[in-house]
């Protein structure tokens, strides 16, 4: 690399190929996302939308979020795909000096870094039941483990539909996206925050268009915030315990979306001190009140890149979100943000169907539609 961040040495055939599919993939991403779905039953469908999911993943009605039981089992095994398999090799090109890449990952990092590219741990999900006795079971990963394998999946549908290759070997080797037992599946909780004014009943929420430049993930579509994978706030020890909470990950990414906050808590003095954080303490308080109102819809997985995305609601009350997010800036460091969408049948269609958006926040808004008599209740 040179000052700059970019390659100082002269690309080979292979490299050039590889970063003309990338391209087309991150430029195409919504277009190429619908395709993807409809390589799968209709029945694996959330609500109409690109987004799939299995009967066990999708509750019959809004879930409390402290009603979900969550376990972390650190030491569980996997022996499902993690993109070192032959069909997954022929995706990685070959430098101009002869050597390989070892793994996609290391493909990104080298030829098209995005602004924010970090190997961090993760709570890697291992199974869930939202039907019965609403529980998920994780365990440790990395992010990494997820771009290796589902932008690697990405990458070979793309390079498909260029014509670079004939069949996608590596998707049809992945199999059911939905069966954490194939692939390593790390998560991200998708949160639409409605602002709900109890006296006019009406409720609105920011959406976000995330940035191609600054995001590995889904960049140039809409999505609902905050966003954020389920993982420590920290690589210390101390921190994987305390931050295993789906509220607490919540938090955080409403602090940092929301209200500009830091990303960096300065986890290597001691863990986040949930009951002294002023927003942390604040938000926990107006739950047990009442003025904050926390749902599980659902678990999704993306059909082109596997992203899969615990699917929450926040409904928050008008003056303690005035308090809080009185001023949502227009733009954060991932992108451009409409602090107010109405949620209404029109904007919920529009956003669903008509617009570039994440199949995680298409669904998420559809779900939330069909069930706005509890969750604004």
């Amino acid at each position: 690399m040179n000052s700059r961040g970019t390659l100082s040495r002269q690309l080979s055939d292979s490299e050039q190929r590889w970063l003309r599919v990338r391209n087309h993939f991150r430029e195409h991403r919504y277009e190429l996302s619908v395709s993807a779905a409809q390589d799968y039953p209709a029945s694996a469908s959330v609500v109409g939308t690109p987004l799939l999911s299995t009967p066990h993943w999708l509750p019959e009605h809004p879930i409390p979020l402290h009603q979900i039981g969550v376990r972390y089992t650190p030491d569980a095994g996997f022996s499902g795909i993690t993109g070192t398999e032959p069909p997954a090799h022929r995706l990685l090109p070959v430098r101009a000096d002869g050597s390989r890449y070892h793994a996609y990952s290391e493909v990104v990092a080298e030829l098209a870094p995005p602004g924010i590219f970090e190997n961090r741990c993760t709570y890697r999900l291992l199974s869930a039941d939202l039907l019965t006795s609403p529980r998920m079971v994780f365990s440790r990963g990395v992010y990494f483990d997820g771009i290796d394998v589902g932008d690697a999946a990405a990458h070979e549908y793309t390079a498909a539909k260029l014509g670079e290759i004939t069949a996608p070997d590596f998707r049809d080797t992945i199999g059911d996206p939905c069966d954490p037992a194939r692939r390593p599946v790390n998560v991200a909780l998708s949160t639409l925050t409605l602002r709900h004014d109890r006296t006019t009943g009406v409720a609105t929420f920011p959406l976000h268009r995330r940035d191609g430049a600054t995001v590995g993930h889904a960049g140039g579509m809409y999505q609902v915030l905050p966003v954020g994978v389920f993982q420590p706030a920290g690589e210390e020890r101390w921190n994987i315990r305390n931050d295993f909470s789906l509220w607490r990950c919540m938090i955080r990414e409403l602090a940092e979306e929301l209200r500009g906050e830091t990303e960096d808590y300065h986890t290597s003095y001691g863990p986040i001190d949930y009951d002294v954080w002023p927003i942390a303490a604040r938000l926990s308080r107006a739950l047990h009140t009442g003025q904050v109102r926390a749902f599980c819809l659902g678990i999704g997985v993306d059909p082109l890149t596997f992203a899969t995305d615990i699917l929450t609601v926040v409904v928050i009350d008008s003056p303690l979100y005035d308090e809080l997010f009185h001023h949502v800036a227009d733009a954060n460091a991932e992108g451009s943000i409409v602090p107010a969408v109405p949620f209404t049948a029109e904007t919920v269609d529009r956003y669903a169907h008509h617009e570039p958006t994440q199949a995680a926040g298409a669904a998420l808004l559809k779900l939330a539609w069909r069930h706005q008599s509890v969750l604004l209740g």
